[in-house]
């Protein structure tokens, strides 16, 4: 049986030889802060992930590979923490409150939205939408002072909005988000009610032109990316003469 820890010594190793120093300068073009990069693609790590994943379980628990991907979401490297994430996708339909709460405390250490998209898209958002319990935690995030967090509380509710599920809780976290002037936060928004204005227009549009005079333009936009132009253009009428969101080269 080797140890979480060994496991994490080669996970580390094998993630510093195996990228690319080209890629990993082209990487930082998509964030304002100082991202640490091996440069490996996300199509190659995947791979390398759910082998890893197949490796780990074939001698240990399920357990030991959530502590190996507890271990590798302290670091400050980009491919460390998408790989804690990608070893565990396959996964969490067995996670329960234990591995939510687990989860839940991995947004303190996010230092980017590709670490927060990837740990909220793929762990988070899943279970949130297996349990509607869990919304009160997206609810109780969208208060917090911590703006990953907060982004958070949108983006945990897109896997329920694309099966149409928890509208009211997605109508709740967007008015304790409307006024958040936060780019990230406002993009994490726009995201959501665009999943949901594309699963369920009927319910999602009137929403949207209840809130179109008092969303910032970035909300909004992104909202109605996926709609008709005639629908697209009622819900931004109210927005041509809003002062511009704050932006971001940011990714989404």
């Amino acid at each position: 049986m080797t140890s979480a820890n060994d496991w994490v010594r080669q996970i580390r190793t094998a993630l510093r030889r195996g990228g690319s120093r080209e890629h990993a300068q082209g990487v930082q073009w998509f964030f304002k802060e100082e991202i640490r990069s091996h440069g490996w693609r996300t199509a190659d790590l995947r791979r390398f992930a759910r082998k890893t994943s197949r490796d780990i379980q074939k001698t240990d628990s399920l357990e030991s590979l959530v502590q190996v991907a507890d271990r590798l979401f302290t670091g400050d490297v980009l491919e460390e923490k998408v790989f804690a994430v990608l070893l565990l996708e396959n996964s969490v339909a067995k996670f329960g409150a234990r591995e939510f709460r687990l989860f839940e405390s991995w947004l303190d250490r996010v230092t980017s939205w590709a670490d927060h998209d990837g740990l909220v898209h793929y762990l988070i958002g899943p279970m949130v939408a297996a349990d509607h319990r869990r919304t009160a935690r997206a609810l109780r995030w969208a208060r917090s002072k911590n703006r990953w967090r907060r982004r958070a509380a949108a983006v945990s509710l897109i896997r329920a909005a694309r099966q149409k599920m928890f509208f009211p809780e997605i109508v709740r976290i967007s008015e304790a988000l409307l006024a958040d002037q936060d780019d990230m936060v406002q993009k994490g928004l726009g995201w959501l009610l665009r999943e949901a204005a594309k699963a369920d227009p009927k319910t999602t549009v009137p929403y949207l032109l209840r809130i179109r005079d008092r969303a910032p333009r970035l909300v909004l936009r992104t909202a109605c990316e996926t709609l008709p132009a005639a629908t697209r253009a009622r819900v931004l009428s109210a927005a041509q003469n809003q002062k511009p969101s704050v932006s971001s080269a940011d990714g989404p």
